[in-house]
């Protein structure tokens, strides 16, 4: 069983997939970034949902090299689950399971903003296990494990609660991506002492609050890839999560949504009964 692995065997395994990642980054995304084609950029449901021949090739590299990785396993990747949406069931599967988000942010990759990242993470039985978020134009390295902490480029990330008398900041589902049921929803958060925006790359973003750079996230979809990586992050730098229903957030879908995730409990629920405050 994968949770039995002893400390050298979760070591070892953590190095490779570091090293994956970052050589998909290295070898498929990096030498795109900014160089892009026009044909090599495709819309998938709309304007706003872009895919890249970088998405595509590093999730195919990624996939066959974190199979052969950990035998038995298998990859539940954006792009893969765009042309067959099957693929999802794994997630309640009793094989392990990478989340793979090859390029997440990918229109900020295509507009050569650095702020995107490849996200990983590791499953089984729904159930997080580790996370590696790494943004290559920035050179940061996150990586989280399941009772193990959360590190940012080998140094530990424990923000601490926020400060009460701070203004909480939030970065929320951007505008053009959501319905007018969920702007209500998040509308709840234009109030005194809340601090909303847009939010940029979900990786990043997760990654800022277990940084203490940013309160919190407050999201209105489910997709597993955007959220994986950094859920586990956020817990083990000392956050929490938690869905509008009082429910924790799970992987194979179904949630009540906005959902949150934000450095401390505290917050977290302020958040929530902000995004349940408006009928």
């Amino acid at each position: 069983m994968i949770e039995a692995m002893d400390p050298g065997e979760w070591a070892r395994l953590e190095a490779a997939v570091d090293e994956a990642v970052r050589k998909a980054a290295a070898t498929e995304i990096m030498p795109r970034f900014r160089q892009l084609a026009q044909h090599e950029i495709v819309q998938k449901n709309g304007p706003h949902d872009l895919v890249t021949v970088a998405d595509r090739l590093a999730e195919e590299q990624l996939t066959a090299v974190l199979t052969e990785l950990l035998p038995g396993s298998v990859v539940v990747g954006e792009e893969a689950v765009h042309a067959d949406a099957g693929i999802l069931g794994a997630l309640t599967g009793d094989a392990p399971v990478w989340i793979v988000d090859p390029v997440d942010g990918t229109r900020q990759f295509v507009h050569g903003d650095p702020g995107f990242a490849t996200l990983v993470a590791l499953a089984h039985r729904g159930e997080l296990l580790a996370s590696w978020t790494f943004a290559p134009a920035l050179d940061l390295m996150a990586v989280a494990r399941r009772g193990g902490g959360a590190t940012l480029d080998g140094q530990s990330l424990r923000p601490g609660p926020r400060p009460a008398d701070q203004v909480i900041e939030v970065a929320i589902s951007h505008y053009d991506f959501t319905t007018d049921v969920e702007k209500r929803a998040l509308s709840g958060l234009l109030t005194d002492g809340v601090a909303p925006r847009p939010c940029g790359s979900a990786g990043l973003e997760y990654l800022n609050v277990a940084r203490g750079l940013l309160d919190a996230v407050a999201f209105s979809w489910e997709n597993p890839w955007d959220h994986a990586a950094g859920l586990l992050l956020v817990a083990e730098a000392g956050g929490t999560s938690g869905t509008v229903a009082g429910e924790p957030f799970r992987l194979a879908g179904g949630n009540v949504l906005p959902f949150t995730a934000a450095r401390d409990e505290a917050t977290a629920a302020h958040i929530l009964s902000l995004l349940t405050a408006v009928g």
